[in-house]
């Protein structure tokens, strides 16, 4: 099972979802998507939170309400951090997310540190929680059947690029081509470059 909450404080609205336990999020660590930014509380058990961002989209990109919105969701959805204040939530792009055999269920690192950003949230903000809450559903997800139909449709489009790519670069080839031939037949129509049987200066009877 999967809940879903939706964001309304940008247009059009996003989409922030978590799984409903740690088995869950397992899957989702799994079969999440390149797109996915994850978000946790930073040093305390919480929630695992997800927000899926355009293709070609960077952290760079999410604005400072969707952010909050995020953060104040996985701090709700932490045992411990929702009674803290001044608390750091992390976040990262799914796929610097690192998973090991040795590692608990649910638990995760990252591949590389420098690309995890952190988000203070002084204070639990009843306000956004009530709004996003009144958005919940829940959902039974094939986590792996999305992300297999997701990377069949880019390698669809993959295809239809490139494919587009020939055909324009096989036009422009067409089109040098033809240049170069109007450009040698322009050469060849020069009068420096024409000659003639025509003999201006010299009668002859041979043929008489």
């Amino acid at each position: 099972m999967v809940f879903y909450f939706t964001s309304n404080v940008v247009q059009p609205p996003v989409t922030l979802f978590m799984g409903l336990d740690k088995y869950e999020n397992e899957d989702l660590i799994k079969w999440g998507w390149p797109e996915d930014v994850w978000f946790h509380v930073d040093k305390v058990s919480s929630a695992h939170v997800y927000l899926r961002l355009a293709p070609g989209q960077t952290l760079d990109d999410i604005p400072s309400t969707v952010l909050e919105d995020a953060c104040q969701l996985v701090k709700a959805n932490s045992i411990n951090g929702n009674k803290m204040n001044n608390v750091d939530i992390v976040y990262t792009m799914w796929e610097n997310l690192k998973k090991t055999p040795a590692m608990e269920v649910g638990q995760v690192s990252f591949h590389r540190d420098k690309e995890v950003r952190k988000f203070r949230v002084e204070k639990r903000s009843n306000e956004i929680m009530n709004r996003l809450n009144k958005t919940k559903r829940e959902e039974s997800v094939d986590f792996r059947a999305e992300r297999e139909k997701r990377d069949a449709l880019e390698r669809a489009d993959k295809k239809r690029v490139a494919r587009e790519i020939r055909e324009q670069e096989k036009e422009e080839e067409k089109r040098r081509q033809e240049e170069a031939e109007l450009r040698s037949y322009n050469s060849l129509m020069k009068p420096e470059n024409m000659s003639t049987n025509y003999d201006a200066g010299n009668e002859s009877d041979e043929f008489m």
